[in-house]
Parts: structure tokens; C-alpha cells; sequence
């Protein structure tokens, strides 16, 4: 066993050093087992995640049962309820919203979107999400807020953006189905200024068309 000098045991800065470094390593080893724990929960939740995914995947497409819906949908709420701290928990929101979209449930789909953005939902699972809520209100026949709703999506996306020019359009279909004529026609004509070779053209210059026949009566 090494011993110390005395004049270094007895030295008030030394303990002090030493007491410091004794802490930096019990944080050190909090830190390494939290990261540890943290990287065991998550490969728990991916394996969850993945067996649910499996569900979900049987649940889509025309011929689904309730059975194989209701499957999927409980499924993703155990995973939500088992792993809130999955870092793969908007796009768990976001697909549970799908399901209850598709299973006509629009309230609950929409707060399923709300959460996947609540959740920090970022790139494509956030635009996604925010034209889902647009999607459910529209469905409602709410139409003022289902433009609200792709409003907002626009609002974060830039013109070269996954989805810029279907939010866009959707904004103006709800604006025409709120009786904002006016305001729909400004929307697809702003469309097809910065995006004159969309392949969405033919149909917004007759919509512009048809609408200016509208706001000039």
C-alpha cells in the first residue's frame, strides 16, 4: 500500500483534490450505469416497438378486421405505456393515430397526432402528424379547423419540403369547403408561382380558373 508524505496528507488543497476526485468518479459510475439502464430500456421498447410494428403492418389495407386493428392499436398503447421514454415514441403516436383514423375515431386520432408532436416529433413524423390533425378535422367537416391545421404545417416547411405542395393544396381545399373562395384562390396561385412545374399544374390552373369565376360573380 502506497503511503502519502505527510506534508501531502496533511495539506488542506490535497484533500480537498483528492475528495473532488473521489466524487468525479461516483458521478462517473452514476453516469455509466444510468447510460447503461437507459440503453437496456430502449432495446426493451425497439423489441416491443418492432413485434407491434408487425401488428400494425397487418392492419393496413382495405380488407383489415376490427380484430387485427384493435390488435395493433393495443399493441402500440402497451408500448406508450411500458416505454414512455422511448426515443421512438412520436412515430409510436403517429402510427397509432393512422389506426384510429382508419378506424374512423378522429378525435382519438387527433389527439394521437397531437401527442406525436407533443412527443418532439421532427422531419417527415411531424409533417405527417400535423397534416393527420388537418386530416381529422376535415373528415369532421370542420373545415375552418382543418385549414388551421394546414396552415400550420406550411407555416414549417420550405418550398423544396416533403409534402410542401400537399399541404398547400389541402390548405386551400379547406378554405374553399369553409367558403373562403378568395382565400383559396390566393393559395393555389401562390402555388403555382413557386412551384410552376408541379405535377399537381393542370389541376390547380383549372381550380384557379373555376374559382376566379366564383370571386368575380
Amino acid at each position: 500500500m502506497m503511503l502519502l508524505p505527510d506534508w501531502v496528507r496533511e495539506s488542506r488543497w490535497v484533500r480537498i483534490a483528492l475528495q473532488a476526485a473521489a466524487a468525479l468518479a461516483v458521478v462517473a459510475l452514476v453516469v455509466a450505469a444510468a447510460w447503461a439502464w437507459y440503453r437496456s430500456q430502449e432495446t426493451r421498447g425497439l423489441a416491443a416497438l418492432a413485434d407491434a410494428t408487425a401488428l400494425v403492418q397487418r392492419a393496413q389495407g382495405q380488407d383489415v378486421t376490427a380484430q387485427a386493428r384493435e390488435s395493433a392499436v393495443k399493441a402500440l398503447e402497451a408500448v406508450m405505456a411500458d416505454h414512455p421514454r422511448l426515443s421512438a415514441i412520436p412515430q409510436v403516436a403517429y402510427q397509432l393515430g393512422n389506426l384510429k383514423y382508419g378506424a374512423g375515431q378522429y378525435p382519438a386520432a387527433r389527439g394521437a397526432y397531437e401527442l406525436a408532436l407533443a412527443k418532439g416529433a421532427s422531419g417527415s413524423v411531424r409533417t405527417l402528424a400535423g397534416m393527420g390533425i388537418g386530416y381529422t378535422w376535415e373528415a369532421e367537416k370542420n373545415y375552418a379547423n382543418a385549414a388551421l391545421a394546414y396552415g400550420t404545417v406550411v407555416k414549417g416547411l420550405g418550398r423544396k419540403d416533403f409534402l410542401y405542395e400537399e399541404a398547400l393544396m389541402a390548405e386551400a381545399r379547406a378554405q374553399e369547403l369553409a367558403g373562403k373562395p378568395a382565400v383559396a384562390l390566393e393559395i393555389y396561385q401562390r402555388l403555382l408561382r413557386e412551384v410552376p412545374d408541379s405535377r399537381h399544374a393542370e389541376d390547380l390552373r383549372n381550380r384557379v380558373a373555376g374559382l376566379r369565376g366564383r370571386t368575380v360573380q
